[in-house]
């Protein structure tokens, strides 16, 4: 292997996210959440009820992806699913009051994670952080070209319909 893959830049972001998972889902464990479920959560803190197929791309989730994650959160009493009025076929996804209730829980799990990820980091450090990241994403997600069968599946790649990320300090109110 390349000496340089442990310092560029793709794989320290990589090895950033799997960490970052790994103390959310410890954090999260306690309340009988995972991390992969905040951007369902996340999704559905901000509408009424949404269908299946538009929680998936809001939260930029594969569908087969979702419906485990769903089953799981319905056993689990987080979410309600009920029949849309327009289609019967359709099921509109919402939040019980057992997932509402537990949304301020995780917003202080999230937030302890990322006080610890950021520690030691001025405001400045932060913001400029905050701000490569994006233009990073941005830029890996402007090339239809080699993932036009991802874009098909979660959906567009606009930071307007994405659902906010649970832990992004800008996104999430700590009051």
């Amino acid at each position: 292997m390349d000496s340089r893959f442990g310092s560029a830049p793709a794989a320290l972001i990589n090895i950033a996210s799997r960490a970052l998972s790994r103390v959310n889902d410890r954090r999260l464990r306690p309340l009988g959440l995972t991390f992969a479920q905040m951007p369902v959560l996340a999704a559905l803190s901000k509408a009424d009820a949404l269908p299946q197929k538009e929680l998936a791309r809001l939260a930029r989730i594969e569908q087969p992806s979702m419906a485990q994650l769903l089953a799981r959160m319905d056993r689990d009493g987080l979410i309600r699913r009920t029949a849309a009025e327009h289609d019967r076929r359709v099921s509109l996804i919402s939040l019980t009051e057992t997932g509402l209730a537990k949304l301020t829980q995780v917003h202080s799990a999230l937030f302890e994670t990322n006080d610890q990820a950021l520690r030691g980091f001025s405001a400045e450090e932060i913001d400029l952080l905050v701000d490569l990241l994006r233009r990073l994403v941005a830029n890996l997600e402007e090339n239809p070209a080699d993932s036009a069968s991802d874009a098909a599946a979660t959906g567009p790649a606009s930071t307007e319909d994405r659902a906010p990320d649970p832990c992004s300090v800008r996104d999430v109110d700590r009051g």
